[in-house]
């Protein structure tokens, strides 16, 4: 998904929600769907998409950077840990 179709399924999802076709929660869950599949179907030929396991501030933590060094310094920044205290995978690009 690129970042044109993300937006338009974010706007679809609040359009829904403003005209009261989806409550707050039906929305968020939209509006996350949307954001995992953009970062999983990250395309861009110099970022990869990386995703943090271990700690449980870390666990899930899903960072886009151009190296696994920036992905962790971005993952640690995020939960405020330190960069050993969690693993990093990168996710395969489609």
């Amino acid at each position: 998904m690129d970042r044109i179709s993300a937006l338009r399924n974010v706007e679809d999802a609040l359009a829904d929600f403003e005209s009261g076709e989806a409550d707050l929660a039906a929305t968020e869950r939209r509006v996350v769907n949307v954001l995992r599949t953009y970062a999983t179907e990250f395309e861009d030929e110099e970022l990869s998409v990386y995703r943090a396991s271990g700690t449980d501030e870390a666990a899930g933590v899903v960072v886009v950077a151009e190296s696994a060094s920036q992905a962790r310094e971005r993952v640690a920044d995020r939960v405020d840990a330190d960069s050993s205290a969690f693993d990093l995978r990168e996710l395969d690009k489609p």
